[in-house]
């Protein structure tokens, strides 16, 4: 006679333990720590049994749906037993090489070319939006409807650009796992059109030279703290990232040969830098020396000389003068160089050299960071005299660097 739920829901643990038969070799064991739901079969002649879970977690239904597909295990004369140990053993082997654990591997080994700030973010951004919606599945079993899942949810709160982003670093991962032969795919790739498309733009940046030339004055008039108003000076004549400027150390500075040696651990690639000083960027120096030269970094922090400034005091000076952040960012001092530069007839490579643009092949970019260095110089020193005029108001002839010289 077939079990039912209310008998098992009522039965009583007695002194011994005892069983409720069901059907085709499935009964419950009840002992006083529990029931038991289990199946006796014979293979090969032997008697064996087969534990299918502990009631309640385990309903009747699901006991049945489990015996049965045990019996078809057997007709394929294959033992359920054996069969179970080794789908406990493959999934602890799958456990191992979670999503999580290769992701944080893949990050030890990136994270040695990549500036703190950078590396910071990547971890971060996987710790918040990834790791907690499939971090501990095992990487080989994500799909890209799982992945597809956490980037929607990212989309949610209207974050776009991270969503692209994350996208971008989880293709990253799926690769190094199936390059180390942990997955077989990268479902990342399935997902071209399914999130929102975000249009490609650079930080908000003045490229008109009349505007330019406004933003100068305005730099000039600014009344905020000495170590903002010179790092808004030094801005345009650098065109540094932000993270770099507000980081800068004078024992990076060299105001006798007029160079600014960034290290790599600073740089977002890694790699060192030389920003080579026009007469106008080495005056700010001079002029920022006797306050905060005895410290540590350029910019200080106004609550300790041994943090940098704010990473938000520049963009915030900005505001200040009434720039809106669509109108010019920090960042954005970047974005105005390059684009005059290119404009006036600079060589694109002296150009990107100067902006610390990744270089493709990685071995040669690791020797080239001086690289076209006396024609930056003289860029350099073209692009500050360049801002003066805009500055003043004055006829703008620019320095212009003949083609093949």
């Amino acid at each position: 006679m077939a079990l039912t739920d209310t008998a098992i829901r009522n039965a009583k643990p007695k002194e011994k333990p005892y069983k409720l038969s069901d059907e085709r070799g499935l009964y419950v064991l009840v002992r006083k720590s529990g029931k038991y739901f289990r199946f006796d079969y014979r293979f090969y002649g032997l008697r064996k049994t087969l534990a299918l879970g502990v009631y309640p977690d385990v309903t009747l239904a699901e006991a049945r749906r489990r015996r049965d597909d045990a019996r078809k295990l057997l007709k394929k004369d294959v033992d359920p037993s054996q069969h179970q140990k080794e789908a406990k053993i493959m999934k602890r082997e799958l456990m191992k090489n979670s999503f999580e654990t290769i992701a944080r591997e893949w990050f030890a080994k990136q994270e040695r070319s990549w500036s703190e700030g950078h590396a910071s973010r990547v971890i971060r951004r996987l710790e918040v939006n990834v790791f907690p919606m499939i971090g501990k599945r095992p990487i080989k079993l994500i799909t890209a409807p799982d992945l597809l899942a956490v980037l929607k949810k990212i989309e949610k709160r209207g974050a776009f650009h991270t969503a692209h982003r994350i996208k971008q670093m989880c293709g990253q991962v799926f690769r190094y796992a199936i390059a180390t032969g942990r997955a077989d795919r990268d479902p990342s790739a399935d997902l071209k059109g399914a999130l929102v498309s975000i249009k490609t733009m650079n930080m908000a940046a003045l490229t008109d030279p009349k505007k330019i030339g406004g933003l100068l004055r305005a730099i000039d008039e600014y009344d905020g703290q000495i170590a903002t108003q010179c790092a808004l000076k030094l801005a345009p004549l650098v065109f540094v990232r932000p993270g770099e400027l507000r980081k800068a150390e004078w024992s990076e500075i060299d105001l006798d040969n007029a160079t600014w040696t960034i290290p790599g651990e600073k740089m977002k690639m890694g790699l060192p830098h030389i920003v080579p000083l026009a007469r106008q960027a080495v005056d700010i120096f001079k002029e920022i020396e006797p306050i905060t030269g005895s410290g540590r970094y350029v910019f200080p922090s106004l609550r300790s000389s041994q943090r940098p400034m704010s990473d938000n005091a520049v963009n915030a000076a900005l505001r200040r003068m009434g720039y809106a952040k669509d109108e010019m960012t920090g960042h954005g001092f970047r974005g105005m160089a390059s684009t005059r530069l290119h404009e006036q007839g600079w060589p694109s490579a002296v150009i990107e050299r100067q902006l610390a643009h990744a270089e493709r092949n990685s071995v040669k970019s690791a020797y080239n960071h001086a690289e076209h260095l006396p024609k930056r110089r003289k860029m350099m020193q073209g692009w500050a005299d360049y801002l003066d005029a805009l500055k003043t108001g004055g006829k703008v002839i620019p320095l212009r660097r003949a083609r093949g010289k």
